[in-house]
C-alpha cells in the first residue's frame, strides 16, 4: 500500500466521525428549535401518521440485517453480503416510501408544511423528517456503492470502505429512531 493510500486509510474513519457530529448538531438544533418554539404557545396537536411506525421497523430490520451479514463478513462468511447489502438498500427504499406515506396521511388530516391553515408544529415535523429523508437518500447512494463494490470483491483486501458504509447507515437507523421517539412524546 503507497503511503498516500496508508493515511487516506487512516483519516477515513475520524472523517465519517467528524460528519456524524455534524449532523447530530444539525438535528439537536432542529429538535432544539422544535421545542422552543412549542413552548411559545398555538402548536397543533396531532397523531404522527401510522406510516411512521412501519418505517421505524423496516429501518430496525434494515440495521439488523446489515449487522448480522458483516459478522459473517468478519468471521470469513461473505456468502451472504452482496444479498445482504442489497436487501438493507431495497428496505432503505422501502422506509423512503413509507416516510411520503406519512406525510400524505399527514396532509389528508390537515397538517400542512406551509400555506393556509398550516402550523408550526406540522411544519418542523416535515423539515426534521425531510432532512432524516435526505441524508438517508445518502445513505441509500453509499449501499450501492457497497453493493457494487461488494459484487466485484472488493472488501476482501481492505474492508474499511464496508464498515465505513455500514457505520453511516445504522447511525441513520439510531438518527431516525431519535427523531421518532422524539416526536413522539414531545408534542
Amino acid at each position: 500500500m503507497s503511503l498516500l493510500a496508508e493515511e487516506k486509510r487512516k483519516v477515513a474513519k475520524p472523517l465519517l466521525w467528524v460528519g456524524l457530529v455534524s449532523i447530530v448538531m444539525m438535528f439537536a438544533g432542529l429538535t432544539s428549535g422544535y421545542i422552543v418554539r412549542r413552548s411559545q404557545g398555538n402548536w397543533l396537536e396531532f397523531d404522527l401518521p401510522e406510516a411512521f411506525n412501519y418505517s421505524t421497523l423496516t429501518i430496525i430490520l434494515s440495521s439488523l440485517i446489515l449487522i448480522g451479514v458483516m459478522r459473517m463478513f468478519k468471521q470469513g462468511n461473505d456468502k451472504f453480503l452482496v444479498g445482504g447489502i442489497g436487501l438493507t438498500f431495497l428496505l432503505g427504499v422501502l422506509f423512503a416510501w413509507l416516510q411520503l406515506q406519512g406525510w400524505k396521511e399527514l396532509m389528508q388530516e390537515g397538517v400542512y408544511f406551509t400555506g393556509p391553515g398550516s402550523n408550526a408544529a406540522g411544519s418542523f415535523l416535515y423539515v426534521i423528517t425531510l432532512a432524516h429523508l435526505a441524508h438517508l437518500i445518502g445513505g441509500l447512494i453509499v449501499l450501492l456503492v457497497l453493493f457494487f463494490r461488494a459484487r466485484g470483491g472488493a472488501y476482501h483486501d481492505n474492508p474499511l470502505g464496508l464498515t465505513l458504509g455500514a457505520t453511516f447507515w445504522h447511525f441513520l437507523g439510531l438518527l431516525w429512531i431519535y427523531l421518532f421517539l422524539f416526536l413522539l412524546f414531545i408534542r
